[in-house]
């Protein structure tokens, strides 16, 4: 552990698969972890060597801050008893189901001197953040089109497939997407979205795709692509982002890594980031940066205003499945609280 971190106790709330990968990274940064969850507390605890807080009060006491990776539906409640307590939070994506309790946790921590930062990883994948380099620099000159793809196996058998806890695809999964497409093109001004097959009485179909259109102000237009796909489909993700002098790409799936192509035939190897060869996990990248940022350090890439952001595009997306219309993002408030 670096001095920035030493003596770090964290509390993680939630015991499910995410929370798997960020004990990886907590014990690489050496923190102390406590872990409170409703279930399966006592099994993470033994197969990690961790302590298991007997309450959410005993956890909230006892720790620094909190790391929740409880289910989505719970994120609005487990951050604000965290916020009561005075603890800071990193919040696993998405940062709460709906711009409205984003808007409520947001100001909650505000009034109450507390930061949260919502954990939006893919922020920290080196191929994602060479585009964002790339595109910051002007090595591709104005972005004109990109195109977004997520693809994981299907998860919906679960509480994944109750909309109502997880948001569905979009919400679950292309929030991730849409927050690269902010984060890359700029603010959002249009959303248009479809899915097929469509979610029936709440209920997410097993298998499900979902295309979603965005309109930034800078005139770009982006287009992301979400799949729960059958069980036991591979993982795939990637990106092909077109400017006026160059292309970006990357796909998982051709294990190659991150690419430039530039009009004017100059070389890109000193951005080429193989897939293959990452320095260290993007979680240990991103809990390293948030965790140093709330002990005093530089300000993180991603802020809650981005987290709620990205809620808030897949909530307009949402809207726009089922009423069939583009989404104009200046007029959306079906809250009368956007973020």
């Amino acid at each position: 552990m670096s001095e920035e971190l030493a003596g770090l106790t964290v509390g993680l709330i939630g015991a499910g698969n995410i929370a798997h990968l960020h004990v990886g990274a907590w014990k690489a940064l050496g923190a102390r972890i406590l872990v409170h969850s409703l279930e399966g507390a006592e099994t993470m605890a033994e197969q990690y060597g961790l302590e298991v807080a007997a309450s959410l009060d005993d956890c909230l006491a006892e720790a620094e801050f909190v790391d929740v990776v409880t289910p989505s539906a719970t994120h609005k409640e487990v951050t604000l008893a965290a916020i009561k307590a005075g603890r800071n939070v990193i919040c696993e994506k998405p940062l709460t189901l709906t711009a409205a309790d984003s808007h409520e946790v947001i100001a909650a921590a505000a009034a109450a001197g507390v930061r949260i930062y919502p954990a939006h990883v893919v922020r920290f994948f080196p191929a994602y953040v060479a585009a964002h380099s790339a595109i910051q620099a002007g090595r591709i000159g104005d972005v004109a089109v990109a195109r977004f793809f997520r693809q994981a196996s299907s998860p919906a058998g679960g509480w994944y497939g109750d909309v109502a806890r997880s948001g569905g695809v979009i919400m679950d999964l292309m929030v991730h997407d849409l927050d690269q497409a902010r984060w890359m093109c700029g603010d959002v001004t249009k959303v248009y979205a479809v899915q097929n097959p469509p979610t029936v009485d709440g209920i997410s179909p097993l298998t499900v795709a979902a295309h979603v259109t965005l309109t930034h102000a800078s005139g770009a237009i982006s287009h992301c692509r979400a799949t729960w796909a059958a069980a036991g489909s591979a993982f795939l993700s990637g990106y092909h982002i077109a400017g006026s002098t160059g292309v970006l790409k990357y796909t998982s799936a051709a294990d190659t890594g991150y690419a430039e192509e530039l009009q004017d035939g100059g070389a890109a190897a000193d951005l080429l980031i193989p897939a293959n060869t990452l320095g260290e996990s993007p979680y240990l990248t991103q809990l390293r940066e948030l965790a140093v940022a709330l002990r005093g350090g530089p300000e993180p890439r991603v802020l809650a205003p981005d987290g709620a952001a990205a809620v808030y595009l897949a909530e307009a997306a949402r809207a726009s499945m089922e009423t069939g219309r583009v989404i104009d993002m200046v007029t959306f408030d079906p809250t009368g609280a956007a973020a």
